[in-house]
């Protein structure tokens, strides 16, 4: 048999049980519906203290990172501006760009 990640994980056997009222019962479910997770795959990360992101989290970074990607490519359509003229208006353009990326940056490591 080759040699996995798959088979080389630990089984996981033990059961961990817990009493909720149907009330927490209904959160627990929906927060690990919003993480787009099984009730026992969300319980295990939770308990062991891992970060839980919700499907909406995810998204919102993705298109986080698509934006910032997106004004990286305007910015270097910019610099070969600056080639043909107008250099002080492309310069103050640029320093705009450059603050939005580093603010864009903030918000996606903050998520």
């Amino acid at each position: 048999m080759q040699n996995t990640p798959q088979s080389t994980k630990p089984r996981r056997t033990e059961q961990v049980k817990a009493y909720v009222t149907p009330e927490e019962f209904t959160r627990i479910m929906e927060s690990s519906d919003r993480a787009g997770l099984s009730m026992s795959e969300f319980a295990r990360r939770v308990c062991l203290g891992f970060r839980v992101e919700s499907r909406e989290d995810q998204q919102a970074r993705r298109e986080l990172l698509k934006v910032n990607a997106d004004l990286g490519r305007l910015g270097g359509l910019l610099k070969q501006a600056l080639v043909s003229g107008h250099k002080e208006q492309i310069y103050g353009l640029l320093h705009k760009i450059d603050q939005l990326q580093a603010s864009l940056k903030a918000r996606i490591r903050a998520l």
